[in-house]
């Protein structure tokens, strides 16, 4: 059975059983507390705690997945894998553990031929919560498992909570038995690789607090309205019926495992470390394909060092089984092709998913590059005496070039060294230990929400601030320090939270409103408004004069010049994206922005540096639009409509079934957008491009003030130029000309000063020569210079310095002050260096004296510090070390 026709059967199945089918949402979580969508409840969280009032009793769903913190076991298990797909039904308030039950046993032992998954009973079990009587009747009233394939076990395995104050439960595990042969009898209790959990059904019906652990808690009691959360893993279930040995070879993965293979002329099953690496491969091209597909690109931080991490491992793992190429226009079609059935998405934007890959694969082969010299030069050092490449440098290459330590180890092996890995682990350990404490951290932070679940349960915020900028509504809520108050006094800082509201809150890219809240006897400053949970608007204000109350009535005032300068920011925005895909071409898509009262950031989908020439075509198309007076046209529709219509909707965004769309010159500027607008293009004024920059491989970024802000720039502009022409006593039409002039006069004159101090520097090699001391079997210049133009003019004197001492066992250390910072250069000959003399050794140990860091290759290094009076306590320290 296709994995595919899983997925169908499990969501025809539940909606015909009065389940609403809600579609998977984005790997990008909207939990702040989440980078990503780790779990198929992940999107019900809010329904399941009672944050936000659920729209539908019960709910199905399969939901796209991404989990990393075990990636290190990727390829090693049947069932690891960073991308996954979780079949979830739900109820919200509605049925329980009967229905949860029944629904289960029901789909996985109703034949195929009847649309079922066609298991038999007799390779289930089923394990439930050691104190949960109810679930063991509910399994022998629904199921013909006998007794003592239904094992009763602990807090550890079988109960359910956040590890947070809140909803819990106890849940039932349904396994699949593979047979005796592998692993031992006995069941799931046994914990043994033979019995392979597929679905997990959660039953939250406690109310938990004091949570000192995952099993120590207290049950205050029953929650009012009890909630259904299953999960079963479709990869698991496929691996299953498809007859394979594990999640990498269902059909979804195994082609990508097959072209790998062929690419580095593997045959899989051959040998164990090679089928790692190729299930590594499989594995992390799909997670990468479905990731970028969401939006998320290569980056140093957060979501995209993750994904640059998987394309990284993928690059690594290629290059182990022989293959050193470039890969992923071969990996990655095969991928699309394999997935495009259950997301067509992948297929409708491989364009751009190919660019964003291809691009990371372009850029880390080059780092691969300099990463290899790194570990090369460390093998040199540890052949010449070091006992073994040090855990410091392996961890370096690991973190920051991308390395797995089985690559450094291999070619460490292959030179004959070992690598540190007692070192290597314990920086790792730190890094877990880190990564956990910000983890927890992160997961806190669940907890500060738990103020506004009473708050959202009154109904959702209406925004009326598209008709009006101002509007009486009621006092609803009030927070201060976290805390539910019934009254904010003079002076706080409180969150106010009202029936309706003018006040724009901060999303879609536009920034908050500013303005008042005011009302008999009180008025307060806004100074922020965002919705912390959906539907639910909160004002952060200063109280400055009276006190507000819960129910009084309040009246929200938005700054109108504030609201015009956002308006035109925003409108603007829409222009500057279609100006660009009119230059660019329509595969230059918005990839973010941001816009607030005079500026507007937009970033898009472009590989290149825009030119100078084509940075004024997209703002002079831009200001064309503008004066062309374009009408601006809001409708709301549904999505299908909207896009059947040609609306944009932006990469990676997130919609409803309704929306907002929004046309410029009609289908000139048509993007589905809930931020508010000018009325007519003629509004925004004038658009000046300030700033245009590169924000990843695949990405670039402009900036634009707009509106007064680009004309008071225009006016500052003017005024420079006003004075340069002044003080130049030049036309405007010959200022360029002047200053370029100017220039290179100015460059010239510093070329021929650098050339007096290299003369004057050359100058000093006989004296360096004559004053060389004899430490041991070496001949040692130590010098300090003080004040040069630059490191360069060291490093020249110290070469120069060398090749006259070339027929010996010369070092020579060169130190001095460049910028107000201290240098030191060192560089030994060849027989310096058969003495064991390196220079990246001596750099770095100067260095470490004046208060920085340094190093290099055994024949030339450089080091640097902060502390210039330390240059001569740095050279004695050197002399002392050659001395022995």
């Amino acid at each position: 059975m296709q994995t595919a026709e899983i997925h169908r059967r499990w969501l025809d199945f539940f909606e015909k059983r009065g389940h609403t089918v809600v579609p998977s949402a984005s790997l990008v979580s909207d939990d702040p507390s989440l980078m990503f969508t780790v779990a198929g409840m992940v999107p019900f969280v809010p329904y399941l705690s009672g944050l936000v009032p659920a729209p539908y009793p019960r709910a199905t769903s399969v939901q796209k997945c991404i989990r990393t913190n075990d990636i290190e076991e990727v390829g090693k298990t049947p069932r690891h894998g960073t991308f996954f797909q979780m079949c979830g039904n739900f109820s919200f308030g509605d049925y329980f553990k009967s229905d949860a039950i029944k629904f289960a046993w029901e789909l996985l032992t109703t034949s195929e031929e009847d649309g079922g998954l066609g298991f038999a009973a007799k390779d289930l079990w089923v394990t439930i919560y050691e104190e949960d009587d109810e679930a063991l009747a509910l399994w022998q009233q629904h199921s013909t498992l006998p007794d003592e394939r239904i094992q009763r076990l602990g807090k550890d395995t079988n109960y359910w909570s956040t590890g947070q104050p809140g909803p819990a439960g106890p849940c039932s595990e349904i396994f699949f038995d593979l047979g005796p042969e592998y692993g031992i009898d006995g069941g799931p209790a046994t914990d043994d690789d033979r019995y392979v959990e597929i679905w997990n059904l959660v039953f939250m019906q406690y109310q938990v607090a004091d949570v000192k652990s995952k099993t120590d808690f207290t049950i205050l009691g029953e929650l009012p309205k009890k909630n259904i959360d299953t999960g079963m893993g479709l990869e698991r279930v496929a691996f299953i019926k498809q007859g394979v040995q594990n999640m990498y070879e269902i059909d979804q993965v195994r082609p990508v495992l097959d072209r790998a293979a062929a690419l580095a002329g593997k045959v899989y099953g051959a040998d164990h470390a090679d089928d790692v690496r190729l299930r590594v491969i499989a594995d992390h091209v799909r997670s990468g394909l479905m990731l970028i597909a969401d939006g998320v690109t290569p980056s140093n931080e957060g979501r995209g060092y993750i994904l640059r991490r998987l394309l990284r491992r993928v690059i690594l793992s290629m290059r182990l089984l022989g293959f050193d190429g470039s890969s992923f226009a071969e990996l990655f079609p095969v991928s699309r092709d394999a997935m495009k059935g259950a997301y067509p998405a992948v297929e409708r934007d491989f364009e751009f998913i190919a660019r964003a890959a291809y691009a990371e694969e372009k850029t880390f082969l080059r780092t691969l590059a300099s990463g290899i010299q790194i570990l090369e030069t460390a093998v040199d050092t540890a052949k010449t005496g070091a006992v073994a490449v040090p855990g410091d440098t392996a961890f370096l290459l690991h973190d920051t070039h991308g390395f797995p330590i089985e690559l450094t180890l291999e070619i460490a092996e292959e030179a004959g060294v070992a690598v540190d890995r007692a070192v290597f682990g314990e920086l790792m350990q730190e890094q877990r230990d880190r990564a956990k404490a910000d983890a927890k951290a992160k997961k806190g932070q669940r907890a500060d929400l738990s103020v506004y679940k009473e708050l959202r349960g009154l109904g959702e915020t209406l925004f009326t601030g598209y008709d009006e900028l101002t509007h009486e509504s009621r006092v609803l809520g009030l927070v201060v320090d976290g805390v539910s108050v019934v009254e904010a006094r003079e002076g706080e800082i409180a969150e106010v939270v009202l029936a309706e509201t003018s006040l724009w809150a901060e999303s879609g890219g536009q920034d908050s409103d500013q303005g008042l809240i005011v009302g008999d006897g009180f008025e307060a400053e806004v100074l922020d408004v965002q919705k912390p949970v959906p539907g639910l608007v909160v004002h952060t204000v200063k109280v400055t004069i009276g006190a507000i109350g819960i129910d009084q009535r309040a009246e929200t005032r938005v700054d109108a010049d504030y609201r015009r300068g956002a308006t035109q920011a925003h409108s603007g925005t829409h222009i500057v994206h279609a100006a660009l895909r009119e230059v660019l071409g329509s595969n230059a898509h918005q990839a973010g922005s941001y816009n607030k009262a005079g500026y507007l950031r937009l970033d898009f989908t472009h590989s290149e540096a825009l030119s100078s020439e084509t940075k004024s075509e997209i703002e002079e198309i831009s200001n064309l639009a503008i004066r062309s007076d374009f009408e601006v046209v809001t409708r709301e529709m549904g999505i299908d409509e909207a896009k059947a219509l040609g609306a944009m909707a932006l990469f990676g965004e997130k919609y409803g079934d309704r929306v907002r769309v929004v046309d410029i010159g009609g289908p000139w500027s048509r993007e589905l957008c809930a931020g508010t607008h000018v009325s007519s293009s003629s509004e925004v004024g004038i658009i000046s491009l300030i700033s245009e920059s590169s924000v990843g491989s695949t990405n670039r970024r402009v900036e634009s003030l707009v509106g007064i802000e680009a004309f008071r720039n225009f006016a500052a502009e003017r005024a420079i130029v006003q004075q340069l022409t002044s003080g130049l006593k030049v036309p405007r039409t010959e200022l360029v000309g002047r200053v370029q002039d100017l220039g290179a006069q100015l460059k010239a004159a510093e070329k021929k000063i650098a050339a007096f101090e290299a003369a004057k520097l050359a100058q000093r090699v006989p004296e360096l020569i004559a004053d060389a001391e004899s430490i041991g079997a070496t001949r040692v210049v130590l010098a300090s210079l003080g004040s040069v133009a630059s490191p360069d003019d060291l490093r020249g004197l110290a070469l120069q310095v060398r090749d006259r001492l070339a027929s010996e066992a010369g070092v020579v250390v060169i130190a001095g002050e460049a910028g107000g910072k201290p240098v030191v250069i060192a560089a030994t000959t060849e027989a310096a260096r058969t003495a064991g003399v390196r220079a990246g050794d001596l750099a770095k140990l100067g260095a470490k004296v004046l208060g920085g860091g340094g190093g290099g290759k055994p024949d030339l290094a450089q080091g640097g510090g902060t502390d210039p009076g330390k240059i001569d306590e740095a050279l004695a320290e050197i002399r002392r070390s050659l001395a022995g």
